[in-house]
Formats: C-alpha cells, structure tokens, sequence
C-alpha cells in the first residue's frame, strides 16, 4: 500500500471509526464525513475542513481503492465506506484490538500505551495496559507501528503508526528535540543576563 497523505489519513481513520462506534449510520454521507473529519473531540489536530477539500480526498482514495461509494454514483446522496483493511479487497487484516488502535493513531497521533487503552474504549475493550503493550507488540513486529524514543520526563514511551508519507515518529522526535533544545537555549539566556547583572553589579562595588 502507498502511504497516505495527513488528510487521507484523516478521511479514512473517520470512516473506520464510525463503522465501529456507530454502525447504525456507517456508511457515510459526505456532510457526516465531514462532520467526523472536523469533530473537536478525539481529533488531534483539530481540522476545519471544507466539503469541497473531503470531496478530492475522496476521489483520491477512490482511485487508490481505498473507498467506495455503496450508493451508487447516479444516487441523490453518495455514501461511503472504506476498504483500508478487513475486506475482501485487500490483504491487510486486523483483529478487533488492532484496528482500535491503528485507528486512534491515525486520528491523534503518537500516544502511549495508558492513553491508548482509555482513548480507544469506544472502539475496543482493554482490561489491563499489558493489553495495549501485546497488540502494539504483534503491530510493531508487523511493521504498522514503530515505538518512539521516551520524551525527557515522561515514563511511557508513545507509538506511532507507519502508514503516513511522512512518518509521524520523525515529526514527533523533530518536535521533541526542537521544545528540549528552545527550553535549554531560554536557560542559556537567563543565565548569561544573569552573569551579566552579576558583572556590572560587582564593576559597581569596586569602582
């Protein structure tokens, strides 16, 4: 499979999710698609997506048989569904804990194995976090996940899915790296104003 761009991401995660948490409505109409990709909640970041801009991700995915409009394209209303996985048209197969997961990192990024477990209750049912860490295991061991390096201060290491184009791991070590070195170049300030005052203050003694 190609890698997908952010907002096909986006498209699709929303899709997966709504199959699952409220099939009653699944598949899709374009304005509930919508809706889902531009929701406040369980989105990170949050989008604020035209009809217009799901639309050509639609189309791009359609190309890419990735969605399907199940209405039939001379319907009053399309309706769409994925086919990212666990169909008969294509070979990537998750179990229910799985797709819970691949598709909460699609839709908020890198988490950690605690936040995946409460994020994804309304996908899946983990009983304990050694749960979460077995699937991102057998995940990792497929290469749809990768485990990133710990952030200074936090005690969970967080996971990132590898479907994207750019991998969100690199943008997530690029943006912990980059707040680590702002916060030590802040000190480095503080403390040269601070040997500076010191200077002057002791120049003023003296003289």
């Amino acid at each position: 499979m190609d890698a997908l761009s952010a907002l096909e991401l986006r498209v699709i995660a929303c899709l997966i999710e709504k199959q699952v948490s409220t099939p009653d409505v699944y598949p899709l109409t374009l304005n509930s698609l919508v809706n889902a990709c531009n929701q406040k909640s369980n989105r990170e970041p949050v989008l604020s997506l035209s009809e217009q801009q799901v639309q050509q991700v639609l189309d791009d995915l359609a190309d890419k048989r990735l969605v399907n409009n199940v209405a039939g394209f001379n319907a009053r209303a399309a309706k769409y569904q994925h086919r990212f996985c666990n169909t008969e048209f294509g070979g990537l197969r998750f179990s229910a804990r799985e797709l819970g997961i691949v598709c909460e990192l699609m839709l908020r990024g890198p988490q950690t194995p605690g936040e995946l477990r409460s994020r994804t209750q309304r996908l899946c049912q983990f009983d304990e976090v050694s749960q979460v860490e077995e699937c991102l295991q057998s995940l990792l061991e497929q290469a749809y996940v990768v485990k990133l390096p710990r952030l200074p201060g936090k005690r969970e290491s967080r996971y990132a899915h590898l479907f994207g184009e750019e991998t969100e791991f690199e943008q997530a070590g690029m943006t912990g790296h980059g707040e680590r070195e702002a916060e030590l170049e802040q000190q480095v300030q503080a403390l040269t104003a601070e040997v500076a005052r010191l200077k002057a203050r002791i120049d003023e003694l003296e003289g």
